[in-house]
């Protein structure tokens, strides 16, 4: 009997469904990472319908795995050629194999015990898919607040503004209620009554924090004297790390929330589900525009406060260094917090070439005045140079630390 898999994307993971004997051998074929998709929680999406009882019996006998679209996984995705449903926004196929070999030959039917001829399966199959996925995420955003040494809770408590304290009580909730579903293995509608109200509290968090970071980049934009400049740019060295701890923690609250949600709608109203998910998915698309917007604001406004700095570094040497060093700290930040949430047009850290030519400049022009500033100049570029390396080279290290990291997890999974 041949073997067959069936291949379903959305764009953020990929799932493997089939005999687990073919799944496994095609996963290791590819090289690929995964975790268990937990196909029988599509269960209630059977409840009713002539091939329910079939479908039933195929789900208990299929394996899923779920991996995560990286650069590698992503090109499997091109490399079989799914097509994509322009209804669904899913990329499906299935690939045929022959006496134990998996083929890259793919058909999109079939045959009555199908996912891909299921809807309802389909839909419930992308469902899971996006609550692993987000969940995926909620769990980068711990490993981020663990690697920068930031404890949200430290923060909130910090704060006398009763929104950041609401936040408290809002995240013991929702973990409770992660809990109980680990558990349990489903929400009941008495846990989903206790957060189901908690989305408002976490909105207005992400609002106001918002609002701090859009104040910092409008206060930058109204200094033009260089000390009150290095002043401004030192706030938003030391808040903007803060700010960028409490709004990470803010979204992976909301995922926390979603896929409480989903679980929801998948036991009271499968039929909805796929409507259900797209919805999320663009709600979660545009908070990813909102803070993209805002901390790229914030940017932009850092770095032109850094080139003010390098125009007036030969009167302020000192200042001048302060100011490009903050506007480095917090490009690392925003950048390091951008690859976390996936936004793509985060920006590059500031390049140590802007500081360096800079420096450069100020030794051509000190040349007239002498060996002590040419040694001055000398030593400005120098350190400013090793920073900027130090800064660079701490963006690559994070990253790939954490990249190890989620490798490590789903090959755990």
């Amino acid at each position: 009997m041949d073997d067959e898999i069936q291949l379903i994307s959305d764009g953020d993971g990929l799932a493997v469904i089939g005999d687990p004997t073919a799944v496994e051998r095609f996963l290791v074929s590819e090289g690929l990472p995964s975790k268990d998709l937990g196909l029988p929680r599509l269960s209630p999406v059977l409840r009713t319908g002539s091939g329910a009882a079939q479908a039933g019996s195929k789900i208990a006998a299929d394996s899923g795995r779920w991996v995560k679209l990286t650069q590698e996984s992503a090109q499997l995705v091109n490399k079989y050629g799914l097509r994509e449903s322009s209804k669904t926004g899913l990329s499906t196929g299935v690939l045929k194999g022959n006496k134990g070999q998996i083929k890259g030959f793919v058909e999109f039917s079939k045959g009555n015990g199908s996912f891909l001829a299921n809807p309802a399966l389909l839909a419930g199959a992308a469902g899971i898919m996006a609550q692993l996925a987000m969940r995926q995420t909620m769990d980068e955003i711990t490993d981020y607040l663990a690697a920068i040494d930031e404890k949200v809770d430290d923060v909130l408590r910090a704060q006398k503004d009763a929104v950041l304290a609401d936040m408290i009580g809002v995240d013991l909730v929702i973990e409770e209620a992660m809990t109980i579903r680990e558990q349990v293995g489903r929400v009941s509608e008495v846990t989903w009554s206790k957060v189901q109200a908690t989305s408002v509290t976490i909105a207005r968090t992400q609002a106001y924090v918002l609002r701090q970071l859009d104040a910092l980049a409008g206060k930058m934009e109204n200094q033009s004297k260089i000390g009150d400049l290095a002043r401004t740019s030192k706030e938003a060295e030391l808040k903007v790390q803060e700010w960028l701890a409490v709004l990470a923690r803010c979204f992976q609250l909301q995922d926390a929330i979603a896929v409480l949600e989903l679980d929801r709608v998948l036991e009271t109203s499968p039929e909805e589900l796929d409507r259900h998910r797209l919805g999320l998915r663009t709600a979660r698309q545009n908070r990813l525009e909102l803070i993209s917007r805002s901390t790229e604001r914030l940017m932009a406004r850092m770095e032109a406060a850094a080139e003010t700095a390098n125009t007036k570094v030969l009167l302020h040497p000192t200042t001048s260094r302060a100011v490009v060093y903050s506007s480095d700290r917090v490009a690392f930040a925003v950048v390091d917090f951008h690859g976390l949430l996936g936004i793509a047009r985060s920006r590059q850290s500031l390049e140590a070439r802007r500081w360096v030519d800079a420096a450069a400049e100020v030794r051509d022009k000190v040349l007239e005045t002498g060996a002590e500033g040419v040694d001055a100049a000398r030593n400005l570029g120098n350190e400013t140079l090793d920073r900027a390396r130090s800064v660079t080279g701490k963006l690559s290290s994070g990253l790939a630390e954490r990249a190890l990291r989620r490798r490590g997890d789903a090959e755990e999974g």
